[in-house]
């Protein structure tokens, strides 16, 4: 046990020089007195008792109160999250396996908490500690009783201090429960779980490889890796200039805390060309639009593939008022955009559209134009729409390169499905006045 004892003994030796070596090196020359002072505080057997009476001022845990307000004095905890959560919310459950403890408490005796992290052969000091490692008790002295002692307070770093309390500068919510009552939540900071995100964020954004594929990306040139952006990112900061007196993982964030924009993705339209020098948006400009063009064929299909098939089965029936109500749908969303323009763009000397459709898709210019004003009012140009709609869309079915398979009876049939289409749409047109 001696021997295992010895790689925890040039480990602890090895972090405690360090640390003596980097004070040492402030040190004025001839100083002498302090630098004895040092020597003598950084020998293990002065060392680690120290931090054991220190570590009762600090205590490990993934969720911590002073993120809410610096100066509340409640209970921040220890929590793995609610692995029955599921994965389908995120929480520290979702990164329990990979997580990072964080401590708080007196920021003058972090030194303990990194001393407890240092490893040998795999495993913490900490994890040492917890487990009552026989190795570990010999390489902290010859004393078992003391050994022990030591290990104990070591080992209470994870345990809450105290009972469980909040404070008034904490937030509280009251939760309704049934009967009038209520519990009192009082919401803590997951910071194990923030820094996880914060190391995946800063990796995607500042690490070389990132760096590479960006540059990549410019030079136009191929990358084994790609990379993340991250539009809109907001920096959360905490403790000001001594982000350690906030905990140790905020230290190591340098007081970040990255806020993902979480905002509804803001519409971009693309520039709206008018249906100018055309007689009709049907020769071309509602046709030629892809969801339209998928749409007809896809209805084309439909009506090829029923052709050994009974017209008046109810499924195919309402399969074809569906695909037609998909297209018209489509027609009136055209509409839509036209109608929104607020300038009588149709009084433009290369608008060639026939009046029926200028009354349809630019209903601003009856404001200025009296005689255009009677025939958008008084006219019939919502039948006479509605018309060349049916023929544009007979004419595209007639146009595929499989004739459809219409007999009198579909044909029909095929009449009433578009008749019920065209009524829906007039009701539609109808309702812009």
């Amino acid at each position: 046990m001696i021997a295992e004892a010895n790689p925890l003994r040039a480990v602890i030796n090895e972090f405690l020089q360090a640390r003596l070596q980097a004070k040492l090196d402030k040190l004025k020359e001839g100083d002498e007195e302090k630098r004895q002072k040092l020597l003598e505080e950084h020998k293990p057997e002065n060392w680690i008792p120290d931090a054991a009476r220190r570590v009762g001022q600090i205590q490990q845990i993934t969720h911590a109160l002073k993120y809410i307000h610096p100066d509340a004095k409640g209970t921040s905890l220890s929590a793995p999250g609610n692995a029955e959560a599921g994965e389908l919310l995120i929480g520290t459950h979702t990164v329990a396996e990979h997580h990072s403890p964080d401590v708080v408490g007196n920021a003058a005796a972090l030194d303990v908490y990194k001393f407890l992290r240092l490893e040998c052969e795999g495993k913490t000091l900490l994890s040492r500690a917890l487990e009552n490692d026989a190795a570990l008790q010999h390489a902290f002295s010859a004393d078992n009783d003391q050994a022990q002692a030591w290990m104990e307070a070591f080992a209470a770093l994870t345990e809450s201090k105290g009972e469980p309390s909040s404070h008034k500068l904490a937030k509280q919510l009251y939760w309704p429960l049934d009967a009038r009552e209520y519990h009192l939540l009082a919401p803590l900071f997951p910071t194990s779980l923030v820094h996880h995100v914060w190391k995946t964020v800063r990796e995607d954004r500042f690490s070389e490889e990132a760096k590479a594929a960006r540059e990549a990306r410019r030079n136009k040139e191929t990358h084994p890796q790609g990379y993340s952006e991250y539009p809109g990112i907001v920096i959360q900061k905490f403790g000001g200039t001594k982000p350690q007196n906030i905990s140790q993982l905020n230290s190591e964030r340098y007081g970040e805390n990255y806020l993902l924009k979480s905002c509804p993705p803001e519409w971009i339209s693309n520039p709206l060309k008018l249906p100018l020098k055309v007689n009709s948006v049907f020769d071309g400009w509602f046709g030629r639009r892809p969801r339209v063009r998928e749409l007809v064929r896809v209805l084309s299909d439909f009506l090829y593939s029923m052709k050994d098939k009974s017209v008046n089965n109810v499924h195919i029936r309402n399969k074809r008022e569906e695909l037609v109500g998909y297209i018209v749908d489509e027609m009136l969303l055209f509409a839509a955009t036209l109608r929104d323009v607020e300038e009588p763009w149709t009084q433009q000397a290369d608008c060639k559209l026939n009046m029926d459709e200028q009354c349809w898709f630019n209903p601003a210019r009856a404001e200025a134009d009296p005689e255009f004003s009677k025939t958008y009012t008084w006219g019939d140009w919502k039948q006479a729409v509605c018309e060349r709609f049916a023929n544009w869309l007979n004419a595209q079915l007639l146009r595929k390169k499989k004739p459809l398979p219409f007999g009198e009876d579909e044909a029909k049939q095929w009449q009433t499905d578009l008749d019920k289409a065209l009524s829906m749409l007039r009701l539609e047109v109808s309702e812009y006045e």
